[in-house]
């Protein structure tokens, strides 16, 4: 092929750009004055207290590009100032540092028992301070409304014998209020009482709606002050009280606003769980089973075969249970701890790539579209039900494997399917996933039971014939269910409901109906027979579907239940 003569025509030498200059400082204080110093420069000998920084002034580059005067200067070796012919410019290294403790207590709002005062100190000399000081303590308390129903009398009464001021501010915190508007609300009453930022840390008392609103707003006001979360789920006494994140739901999105600020402390009592009903237990056996799946073995044999016990316990130890050693006590250890070892070199999340997010690519989207019949662990077991499909699919587990997962998760009375979680639901739940994580799914998957790995490579394909399969196998089974009292809470067999007449039933786990009650009672899955609540049975059905002739009255101890009509549908 012809080659022009101008594609031979010589080119000018390119001008060699001038050598940018280095300098490495470091940083240090003299009096209250932070200078720079060149490095290995000997401080001058003072009687002043000096004090010596990690951060650094590493390499710095040229802020300005022309032609043939630009050279970056980080394929040279770190140096603290960088000055060209085109510019100037300084990088700064700045450690971050975080101390913050997690502590396991009991009774924590018995008065002799000071953890709640003084349990967040670290430094023996600052604890000896405080202690011995003559200023009156001071604290400012959030508390959830519905613990300040069960709990708010002890809480008075603890700060009251321990001669604290304080303020409780009692709210609602649900997944509908977690908001902005909340975090303000916090706010103004933080100003009004005119904290101590260094020395007067709030408290966050409550689930993890709570300590995440919480956090944020002690995240802000005057850009940092210390705060301290006190769990009362389960979900958060292993969850949100042992990381650093905190947030709030915007524009129908869960947890878009927030940060990484971590509590001084959290202070984990499960004397609270034996408050919650039992729905909560199983909320928060979701995100212990998850580490579980993700990387503990010992953890899934032990939810396996106690999980039953841990639900009817509420997670307390009990004397007298030698079959179960204290099972209670060993799933919440082991939860933290694997909790903790993923989260605390990664505590900014930097590292996009985090096992932690098994069970949490799909139900975010899932979780605020059917707000609120899902409780988060309800729809972080959801998804990862799905995504145990999807591991099946590709082969990471086995069919065995597989059904060992599904099955604890029905023990653990978790639901492992929701209509609301439909194909088109994944795949913008997927695509979302992408936008905030590089570009790459990041897709933590079971490779065993109790092992996993990330993916990046798993096809739409893939997915769409795992969906089908976890269809077929799990969702088909609700289309013959058993009749289900929502206002008793107790399953009814086909014989003593006299459904026989009208279709076989299997027994569905009860935690997955009670999960769906609102959705289900309205919403019967196509050619079902579901039982309605008494709250609607008597006036006109949903639309669209009649009430059968079948109706009845089912004997109870202590008298007759009004029980359900069928609804037929349409």
């Amino acid at each position: 092929m012809p080659v022009s003569e101008e594609g031979f025509a010589p080119v000018p030498p390119a001008a060699v750009p001038e050598e940018p200059r280095h300098t490495d400082f470091q940083l240090v204080r003299v009096k209250s004055t932070w200078c720079r110093i060149k490095k290995g420069e000997a401080i001058s000998d003072s009687e002043d207290k000096i004090t010596l920084s990690e951060a650094k002034i590493p390499d710095a580059q040229s802020t300005k590009e022309e032609d043939n005067d630009f050279k970056p200067c980080f394929p040279i070796p770190r140096r603290g100032e960088c000055v060209s012919k085109s510019g100037i410019s300084w990088t700064i290294e700045a450690p971050i540092y975080f101390c913050y403790k997690v502590v396991e207590t009991y009774n924590i709002l018995d008065p002799s028992n000071t953890t709640l005062l003084w349990g967040h100190i670290t430094d023996p000399q600052q604890l000896e301070l405080a202690t011995s000081g003559k200023k009156r303590l001071r604290r400012f308390i959030v508390i959830d409304e519905v613990v300040d129903e069960l709990y708010g009398s002890k809480v008075r009464q603890y700060f009251e014998e321990n001669n604290v001021q304080h303020k409780i501010l009692s709210l609602p915190t649900t997944e509908e209020t977690k908001s902005m508007d909340l975090v303000l609300n916090i706010l103004q009453e933080v100003q009004n009482f005119s904290i101590d930022r260094r020395t007067e840390p709030i408290i966050a008392i409550g689930g993890g709606v709570c300590l995440d609103i919480v956090g944020l707003a002690a995240s802000l006001y005057r850009r940092r002050t210390p705060y301290i979360r006190v769990p009362t789920t389960l979900l958060s006494y292993v969850d949100a009280s042992v990381g650093a994140k905190n947030g709030v739901n915007f524009l129908q999105c869960k947890n878009k606003l927030g940060g990484y600020t971590p509590p001084v402390a959290s202070f984990l009592d499960r004397s609270f769980i034996q408050s919650i009903p039992r729905r909560h237990i199983s909320n928060g056996l979701g995100e212990i089973l998850k580490m579980a799946l993700m990387k503990h073995k010992g953890l899934f044999d032990l939810l396996k075969s106690h999980g039953k016990y841990l639900l009817d316990t509420k997670f307390q130890s009990c004397s007298g249970s030698a079959d179960h050693g204290d099972a209670a006590l060993q799933t919440t250890r082991i939860a933290i701890e694997t909790m903790l070892e993923e989260l605390a070199p990664n505590l900014w999340e930097d590292d996009l790539d985090r096992l932690v997010d098994f069970g949490h690519l799909i139900s975010p989207e899932l979780e605020m579209r059917v707000l609120p019949s899902l409780m988060h662990g309800e729809a972080v077991n959801i998804d990862m039900a799905f995504m145990t499909y999807v591991a099946h699919t590709r082969g990471l587990l086995s069919a065995g494997e597989k059904e060992q997962i599904i099955q604890c998760m029905r023990g653990l009375e978790l639901p492992v399917w929701h209509s609301g979680c439909s194909w088109a639901l994944i795949k913008t739940a997927l695509r979302e996933r992408l936008k905030h994580s590089g570009g790459q799914p990041r897709m933590p998957l079971p490779t065993g039971l109790g092992v996993a790995d990330i993916f990046n490579d798993t096809s739409e394909e893939t997915l769409e014939r795992a969906y089908k399969l976890w269809f077929i196998q799990i969702s088909k089974k609700k289309k013959l269910l058993s009749a289900f009292a929502l206002s008793t809470g107790e399953w009814h067999t086909a014989g003593e409901t006299k459904m026989a007449q009208f279709t076989p039933v299997l027994p569905v786990n009860q935690g997955e109906l009670q999960a769906r009650a609102a959705e289900m009672a309205w919403a019967p899955p196509q050619g079902g027979l579901l039982g309605a609540s008494p709250a609607w049975a008597a006036p006109s059905p949903p639309q669209g579907f009649q009430v059968g002739e079948a109706s009845w009255e089912m004997e109870k101890p202590g008298g007759s239940q009004p029980f359900h009509h069928l609804l037929q549908p349409p």
